[in-house]
Parts: structure tokens; sequence; C-alpha cells
């Protein structure tokens, strides 16, 4: 057998096999994880809050017999509680709050036998597509320190690219799953709105905005983690439409001919780097060498209404948060305990009323509509994943004197993504393209709403013309 610390780099699917077969024990694979980490994550900070001890002993206890029975896990410092944990959101003014119970996300993860680590660094509250808290400090890209690792999953993203866990829990607002992965060189699936739940403690985040999943090596452990995990709580507001079949069984499974639309040109008109535009380009041919109907083409976006229309509803929902947790532990807001965008962020929505709101909610739907009637004629839309490869360390700092700078940065950096949190739709970023700097460069392909199937059938097709399990960063030895 392998060494212990290379069998970190298999993926979740191929470690649980090796428990099931009993060729390795859990606490093994865990000890094995927590070595890695305690070697590694000083150059990433990528792992912030570490839950050894309880992770050591659940690994030497009955673990239920799920799909990832004695599989290392890690969970992002926003939402999944997990109880008993620190859970600050990259906040100072959360500084020191502790879950009072697991998320019943987190109980799937359990239920499919995972075993957390710990908590993974991220951006303040999720709000900047890069993860460099004042308060934890930066997350650093595995393949090349001096670089973002993407945002608001960076942490999560830096420990599975360097090899420290197969896969981590990641979530994603504007792109917070797909931004890492493209940073980070990994598989990224936000899911269709509401397949994963949020509960007990929320029904839907930011008006359905908000999804949660997962960072993956592999497009097959992306595939079983919403098996295990997907399915409405008792009690949502609302739920996805249920898939046809497990969707372990598309991976692997033929696409047929798909019909797919590409573009290279953004929404709101702003550049895309060379290496972004020469990734899709790469895509869409490799996806016509598969034998697919590759087309040029993309829905009518009102350029003028993304960002402000985006902006309302990302404002709000950073005054609900924060104002939800200060109601809750009986904190007073004080512009000292946060981030000079993010306390903008909040004032803004302070500001907002609920026409303004409505309004925005009135927008999303509409473009919701009109991406869906696009989508009638295509299976797959491709677009960059990001408009740019990963920024150096830095590029999206604030100042008090000039709080939205982080912000303007990132609407140029991300101006694909976020349309997929407006309409709920399901997007995948994979790694399928490097650039002249080694540094990955994610490809973007979007689904019609519910139907993860064809993104699953599809990234596993282009995984095996193109497959990337063999890269490994820099520092990852």
């Amino acid at each position: 057998m392998a060494a212990l610390d290379e069998l970190t780099w298999l993926d979740a699917t191929a470690q649980a096999e090796l428990v099931r077969k009993k060729e390795v024990r859990p606490a093994e694979l865990v000890g094995a994880a927590i070595a890695r980490i305690e070697r590694v994550n000083p150059q990433l900070n990528a792992v912030i809050f570490p839950l050894y001890d309880e992770a050591r002993n659940r690994a030497d206890s009955e673990l239920p017999a799920g799909p990832f029975t004695g599989v290392p896990f890690l969970l992002k410092n926003i939402f999944a509680w997990y109880a008993g944990a620190p859970h600050d959101q990259g906040s100072a003014f959360l500084k020191g709050f502790v879950a009072p119970h697991d998320s019943e996300l987190v109980r799937r993860y359990k239920r499919a036998g995972l075993v957390v680590l710990g908590i993974t660094n991220a951006p303040e509250y999720g709000i900047l597509p890069t993860t460099e808290p004042q308060l934890h400090g930066p997350s650093r890209n595995p393949w090349n320190t001096n670089y973002t690792t993407g945002g608001s999953s960076g942490g999560s993203a830096a420990a599975v690219a360097a090899g420290l866990v197969p896969f981590a829990h990641a979530n994603d607002g504007g792109g917070s799953i797909r931004i890492p992965a493209a940073c980070c060189g990994l598989v990224g699936l936000k899911p269709t709105r509401a397949r994963n739940p949020l509960g007990p403690d929320l029904g839907d985040a930011f008006s359905g905005f908000i999804a949660e999943h997962a960072v993956t090596r592999s497009v097959r452990d992306s595939a079983a983690l919403l098996d295990a995990t997907g399915g409405p709580d008792v009690g949502d507001p609302y739920c996805a439409p249920a898939p046809a079949r497990p969707f372990i069984q598309e991976v692997g499974a033929d696409p047929g001919r798909l019909r797919i639309a590409f573009t290279t040109v953004t929404p709101t008109g702003a550049p895309l780097h060379p290496d972004c535009v020469a990734a899709v380009k790469d895509a869409a041919k490799l996806c016509a060498d598969l034998g697919h109907e590759v087309v040029e083409a993309a829905p009518v976006v009102n350029p003028e209404m993304i960002t402000p229309m985006f902006m309302t509803v990302w404002s709000a929902g950073m005054a609900w948060t924060i104002d939800g947790f200060a109601r809750a532990l009986g904190r007073t807001p004080t512009p000292d305990q946060f981030e000079p965008g993010t306390w903008a962020l909040y004032q803004m929505g302070q500001q907002q009323s609920a026409a303004n709101y409505l309004f925005a909610i009135q927008w999303a739907q509409r473009l919701s509509r009109d991406i869906a009637r696009f989508m009638l004629d295509y299976d797959v839309w491709l677009t960059p994943t990001l408009g740019a490869p990963p920024l150096p360390l830095g590029s999206m700092d604030s100042t008090p004197d000039n709080p939205m700078a982080g912000m303007r940065v990132a609407a140029q950096f991300v101006p694909f993504t976020p349309l997929c949190n407006v309409t709920g739709q399901p997007a995948i970023s994979l790694p399928l393209y490097w650039n002249e700097q080694s540094l990955p460069v994610g490809t973007h392909f979007v689904g019609r709403f519910g139907d993860e199937a064809t993104l699953f059938r599809l990234s596993a097709q282009l995984e095996a013309a193109r497959p990337w399990a063999h890269r490994r960063p820099p520092v990852s030895a």
C-alpha cells in the first residue's frame, strides 16, 4: 500500500472505497490528513480552527455506513454550523462565537460518514471573491502563494488543492464555490437553488441567492456528495426539482450530442483577460471535438441593471445578517468591529427601502425568465468563470476613505458567476486550462434550472478527455 500521506491525494470516493475494503482505517486517513494540515497549512492559512481531538475521537468510534465513511472533511467559516466549533464568519464582531448546534447540512455530512477536521478561512461574511479577512489573515493559493485563492470559499479551495483533504464544504452567493475552484484548479458546482438545505436556522438566504455544496478534485465526488446531502428539509419554503436518478449515475453516462452556447463577452461589456478568452475557446473546441454542437451566443442582459440590483439584495442581506447576529447575541455593531467595505455595505443595506428591495427581486425574477428562455434553445451555456486569472493578494483591499474599492475590483473579476445566483440555475467551474504562469483558469458551464444531471454528464466527459487529477501545485509537499 502507498504511504498514508500519498492517500490524501486520492479523491474521496477512492478513500471511502479503501475504508470499505478494510485496507485502511478511518483513524489512519484522519491522522494522515491532520499531519498534512500541520505540515502544509502554515504556508496557506487555509484551516483556521482545527478540531483534531473531536475528529480523532469520531474516527475511532463506530461511524455511520455512508458513502464517505471515514473520509476527512473541512467546513467553511460561513454557515454549516458544527456544534461547539467557532464560527465567526471572519468578523471581529463575532469573535468568540461558537455554534450552538449542527446545521442540517452538517447532520447530513455526518450521516454520510465524513469526519470534520476543522474550519476553513473565509472573507468577512463572504463578501469579497478573495479570502483575505483582517481577523484571520489571507489564505494563499497553492499554485503561487502571492496570489488569491478566490473567495469566499478560498480556505476550503486551498486545502483541497494542496491535498489536505479530498473535498471541503463551500457555499456560493455570487460565485463563492466557482470562483475559488477556478483560482485553485478544482471542480466547483453551485447546485440548483434549494438543492441543499439551510435549516434549521434559515429557509433561504438573500432571497435564494445562496447555495451550499463543496469544492472537489473529481466530478464523481461532487455528484456523490450532492446525492448524500440534497433534498428538502422539514419546513423548507421551497425545494429544487427532484433528480430523475442519483447524480452519481450521471458520471460516465453518455451526455448525447448537446447544444452548447459559448460567449467571450461579459454582460456588462467589461473586458476579459486574454487567458480567460483562450480558456473558453479551448473548452468550446474540446466540446466540439467530442461531438457537441457549439455556437457563439448569449442571453441579452441589461448591463445597467446588473450591479445596482445585485447590490441592493446583497447590501440588504448584509444588514439582515449583522443586525440578526446583533439581536441574537446582544451586541451593538460599531465601525471598528468591521472591515471598511463591510461597514459601507451594511450602511447601504440599512438605507434600502422595502420597495427598493422588492423591485430588485422583481428584476431578478425577470432576468431568470429571460435566461430560462435563452436556455430553451441550449443545453449548456459556456462562459469564463472569471474575468481574469487569480489576482495578486491585496488587489481587493479597501480603506476607510475608499471603502468600496474592493467591491469595484470584485465586480470586474466576477462578471458571470452572480447571474446564476440570481436565476438559481446550476453551474460548474472546471479546471481545463492553465496559463503560461502555471495558474489555473476555470471554465464555467451553466445548466438549465434543476438540471445538474446534464452538467455532471458533460463534466465527466470533459474530465476523461482532459484529466487534471495528476496536477499538483508547488505547495503540496
